[in-house]
């Protein structure tokens, strides 16, 4: 099934670049985000494919959640953001993604983050690892244990709030920064490129349901500020704000 859910989000990333490479518009949601032609033609291909993948699971996908047509979350459902990172697809800076995720009892089991512009794509299934395939060749990924100097923080490069992160970070020690768009930030924990996102903004789930699937493939975990797992399915599909960590050594 992840194979099929890789292909699905390639199919989508086809999609997404023909847009990309034409002179798309940009429209506003109601919540004030951006969409744009991409968003849209990306979700009317991946949900039906996944509705023929398995028939009996619900999919709820973002751009059909915003018109109010997401179904109720089941025991287990897909979530999908067909483009994340609508800015940097905007801002045409590549770091972008497609986002297919399988929650099972409301925890992330199997996903798949592709970066259509760099063809890059990462993988995960819990209990069977997680990987990513670029150049056309497929390695494992892990999450590091921290370097002796320090953990790397990953931060967001459009949504980032410097106040709320100062006050986040204070006693803590970074050695490094490093920023990404999207669910890109998810794949640098997961392959070892990165310890610790703390996310203090708002998100939904889908924008984050796959990212944590490959982290947790990985050996990484997502948490609120209270340490505890963060879930899905949630009344409203909003998360709270939460920290994604890496391996051994990686602290909330």
């Amino acid at each position: 099934m992840l194979r099929a859910l890789e292909g699905i989000a390639r199919q989508a990333g086809e999609v997404i670049m023909a847009v990309y490479r034409s002179a798309f518009s940009v429209q506003t949601k109601a919540d004030a985000s951006p969409v744009t032609e991409a968003d849209e033609r990306a979700e009317a291909v991946i949900v039906p494919a996944l509705q023929a993948l398995s028939p009996r699971w619900p999919v709820v996908a973002e751009e059909a959640a915003s018109r109010g047509e997401a179904p109720a979350a089941a025991a287990r459902f897909w979530l999908v953001d067909p483009l994340d990172g609508t800015r940097e697809f905007v801002a045409r800076n590549g770091e972008f993604t497609v986002n297919i995720a399988l929650i099972e009892d409301g925890q992330p089991q199997m996903g798949v983050v592709f970066v259509p512009v760099q063809d890059r794509l990462f993988s995960g299934a819990v209990g069977e690892g997680a990987w990513v395939v670029e150049r056309g060749a497929r390695r494992a990924i892990r999450c590091r244990a921290v370097p002796a100097a320090g953990p790397t923080l990953a931060c967001s490069r459009s949504h980032g709030d410097e106040a709320a992160l100062a006050a986040w970070l204070r006693g803590r020690h970074v050695a490094e920064r490093v920023t990404a768009g999207s669910s890109l930030k998810f794949g640098l924990l997961a392959a070892g490129q990165a310890d610790l996102y703390p996310r203090l903004g708002r998100t939904m789930e889908w924008d984050t349901a796959a990212g944590h699937a490959v982290l947790a493939a990985a050996g990484g975990r997502v948490v609120d500020l209270a340490g505890q797992p963060l879930r899905y399915g949630k009344p409203g599909f909003e998360n709270p704000h939460f920290v994604a960590l890496g391996g051994p050594g990686a602290a909330g």
